[in-house]
């Protein structure tokens, strides 16, 4: 009977992540009265809430089968895990090491005291600005099966995490620090950005990577058999830590990656950039003497995205396109429901 499976998934929920779906289910009992969040909304998120307990429990009762591994690497996309993924199996040790990965970016929404189960649901409910319903539900439950999966590695297992140069893996990178913050592992950071030019940049080529998802799967698998990385010492560990702290005592919901530091601005920061591109391409449109006044909004997010030395992800740039179609900078035509329906002009 699901009742019995029921009871049986309860009673297996470490005492934190019981707490953490409690106050879930709470703090929207909360929302339904203070304010225009409904009681239909509120069944939906529970129902989901009710299947995550039941996805935690299966996946759970997954891990205690799986043979036992012999280190874990954690990556900040699911692009650069699963290249990860192709190289441990070609080196035959996709048995012994296993890849974790979030399906987030860090660089874009709330982190203040993310580590904590308020401070996730902030960040949830800000996300909810920026997915449509399905990918929210898909995000919400991986955020916490990558957490569980992060805070169930035995502390012999030692831990690579892949990071490169931007503020999403760096963000993630200290995150994570914070949450093994009382493991005894050992810890390797293999910079994926200074691993990449160090292996396979020559004098004539030069060419820096943005994110460790750019890397092909060979070229991961010269960097992990190449590297010589050593553990971080407690200091490390401890100074990185400190940096996680500073970050979630933040309120802001945009970070840029500037001189090997992570700096948090104001959301509307790429605002003035957006509009510019967007003068650039109706000139160049009149210019051609293209018929259509109205540009898609995916090419505009696309330019300002291709030329940015930051990774920030399409969904944060159409959050902000469409505050600015709110404010009256762009005008619109089609439908807002996603990106790929609806095309966009500055206001003239």
């Amino acid at each position: 009977m699901e009742i019995e499976k029921l009871k049986k998934s309860i009673e297996e929920l470490p005492e934190g992540e019981a707490k953490s779906l409690l106050f879930h289910i709470l703090f929207r009992l909360n929302l339904v009265k203070e304010t225009d969040y409904s009681e239909t909304n509120f069944i939906n998120d529970v129902e989901s809430i009710y299947e995550t307990v039941f996805k935690l429990s299966k996946e759970r009762s997954e891990a205690k089968e799986e043979e036992t591994f012999q280190k874990v690497h954690i990556l900040f996309g699911l692009s650069g895990a699963g290249s990860l993924k192709y190289a441990l199996k070609k080196m035959g040790l996709s048995k012994r090491e296993k890849v974790i990965s979030f399906w987030d970016i860090f660089s874009i929404g709330l982190i203040e005291q993310l580590h904590e189960s308020d401070g996730q649901e902030a960040r949830f409910q800000w996300m909810k600005n920026v997915m449509d319903d399905d990918q929210f539900q898909d995000y919400q439950q991986g955020f916490y099966n990558t957490v569980n999966q992060i805070n169930s590695v035995p502390d012999n297992v030692p831990i690579t995490l892949w990071v490169a140069d931007n503020t999403h893996e760096q963000t993630g990178l200290r995150y994570v620090l914070y949450l093994l913050r009382n493991k005894t592992n050992e810890i390797k950071v293999i910079n994926a950005t200074k691993a990449y030019a160090e292996h396979f940049n020559r004098p004539d080529i030069q060419y820096t990577i943005l994110q460790t998802g750019e890397m092909s799967p060979e070229q991961l698998q010269v960097i992990y058999e190449k590297d010589q990385s050593k553990s971080l010492s407690e200091y490390e560990r401890k100074e990185l830590e400190e940096e996680w702290m500073a970050l979630a005592d933040s309120k802001e919901t945009l970070r840029i990656w500037r001189n090997e530091e992570i700096k948090s601005v104001r959301e509307v920061f790429y605002d003035q950039y957006m509009i510019n591109m967007a003068k650039k391409l109706q000139i160049d449109r009149e210019r051609v003497q293209e018929p259509e006044p109205f540009m898609k909004s995916a090419r505009l997010i696309g330019e300002v995205i291709g030329h940015l030395d930051q990774y920030m992800g399409d969904a944060f740039f159409e959050y902000r396109l469409r505050k600015l179609i709110e404010k009256g900078v762009f005008e619109m035509e089609g439908n807002l429901k996603a990106m790929r329906y609806y095309s966009v002009r500055l206001k003239r």
